[in-house]
Parts: structure tokens; sequence; C-alpha cells
């Protein structure tokens, strides 16, 4: 089997799904302890690198995804698939998991 160098520009979303880089999550409790990678949460705040065209109706035209390239979104926590592009973790997912745009 080929191996495919996989780069973001080369990643293009199908359908109603984006893909997300993940925000780094916490080192430190609010209270000052560090946390070992193994009590670490899966942040759920990421940017959006790219957005594919949108999900085709029944009719057959293609309803536009609300969110854009550069939107710092929430999701859900459990949703997606996970993708790591040399050290860059990124997550693949539908719209309909995206919670809210954050600012």
């Amino acid at each position: 089997m080929a191996a495919i160098a996989l780069s973001v520009s080369t990643v293009k979303p199908l359908g109603d799904r984006v893909f997300i880089k993940i925000s780094e999550s916490e080192e430190k409790t609010a209270g000052g302890i560090l946390l070992p990678d193994s009590a670490k949460e899966k942040p759920q705040v990421g940017e959006i690198v790219a957005v594919g065209p949108g999900k085709r109706n029944d009719n057959g035209t293609i309803q536009t995804i609300d969110v854009a390239v550069g939107n710092k979104v929430l999701f859900s926590k459990y949703s997606g698939t996970d993708i790591k592009l040399g050290t860059e973790d990124y997550v693949l997912l539908s719209e309909k998991d995206i919670l809210a745009i954050v600012s």
C-alpha cells in the first residue's frame, strides 16, 4: 500500500462536513495543579480550517453551511473522527455536531 502525505490544504470535506483544528487542552487546573495526559479532557473548541459544499436536499439543491473557515466553534464532545496531521490534532465532523460559534 502506498503512503499518502496529507496536509491541511489537501483535505476537502464532502457534504455537510467541516474540518476543525482542535484548540490546545488545559495543562493546569484553576487551582494550579498540573494535569497528566491521562486526566486531560478532550477539548470541545476549535477553529474551522475547511468546509464542505453543504448538504443536498431532497429536491437536489444544496443547502449551504452556516459556518465559515476561520470561525471558532464549540462542538459535541464525542462527535466526529479524530485526525492527527504532524503534531496538530484535527476533527472531521458533520455540521449538526457544531453547537455554537464562539467569539
